[in-house]
């Protein structure tokens, strides 16, 4: 008769960690800007990085809104074998100096478009490689809204802004964080070098290495953090199970 309430209890707290792992997995596969951050004033290069989250879809295309409050005078793609860059640029309305010269326009919108043969499939993910600069220097980060179409019609919006204080939202937009520049003379001008012919900056190395033991340090911390709440709820379900033994063993 013990049997019965025993395997129910044990089968909600499969259930609920279950859940708890199924909630905890989207986390993981936001479209994000890496390294996620770079010093103001300076060139970088970053990765557009895009999962597929769908398993039954493949990702063909990635448009990715650049800010115009806060424009790029200089922005290039790399080349990537089986998709096609197309950028497209927009008039500002107030132009900005760069290198003492006015720039009246600048890139407002990426668009990758997988080629016949082409695309990001179940499990699996792409990097797109971006140029950007000088970096603005009067906000600290600059937010990258972005569009993932998948071939069955699907098109998933990475546009939510976060907020202070607020969870994180369920589609976050990719945010590069700009971080004050520093410098051996003490003048505060940049240490990062511009884009060379690659795509790629001279510190680029140990800036993807410095982001990647922050991914991954991030990613223990929560995988680790849904562990404990799966062993928190399976202990929850046995302790109760316990107390129902006690007591029906007092009864007797």
């Amino acid at each position: 008769m013990r049997s019965l309430p025993a395997r129910r209890i044990a089968a909600v707290a499969l259930t609920a960690a279950a859940s708890v792992v199924a909630l905890a997995g989207p986390a993981f596969a936001h479209v994000t800007v890496n390294p996620g951050s770079a010093p103001q004033g300076g060139y970088t290069a970053v990765d557009i990085r895009v999962p597929n989250e769908n398993d039954a879809a493949s990702t063909v295309k990635l448009e990715l809104s650049l800010p115009l409050d806060h424009p790029l005078a200089s922005v290039r793609t790399l080349p990537m074998p089986g998709w096609t860059a197309t950028v497209e640029k927009s008039k500002l309305d107030k132009p900005i100096k760069v290198h003492g010269n006015d720039v009246n326009e600048a890139v407002s919108k990426i668009t990758w478009t997988a080629e016949a043969g082409t695309k990001i499939a179940p499990g699996q993910f792409q990097e797109f490689r971006v140029s950007l600069g000088p970096l603005p220097t009067d906000t600290d980060k600059l937010t990258f809204k972005a569009l993932q179409s998948y071939d069955n019609g699907d098109v998933v919006r990475w546009i939510d802004e976060a907020k202070d204080g607020q969870p994180e939202p369920a589609k976050p937009a990719p945010v590069l964080a700009l971080t004050k520049a520093t410098s051996a003379d003490g003048h505060g001008a940049t240490a990062s070098a511009a884009p060379a012919a690659d795509g790629h900056t001279h510190d680029d190395g140990a800036k993807d290495e410095a982001a990647g033991s922050d991914k991954a340090t991030d990613s223990t911390a929560r995988v680790l953090g849904v562990v404990g709440i799966v062993v928190g709820v399976i202990g929850a379900a046995f302790g109760v199970l316990g107390l129902r033994r006690k007591s029906g063993g007092s009864a007797s």
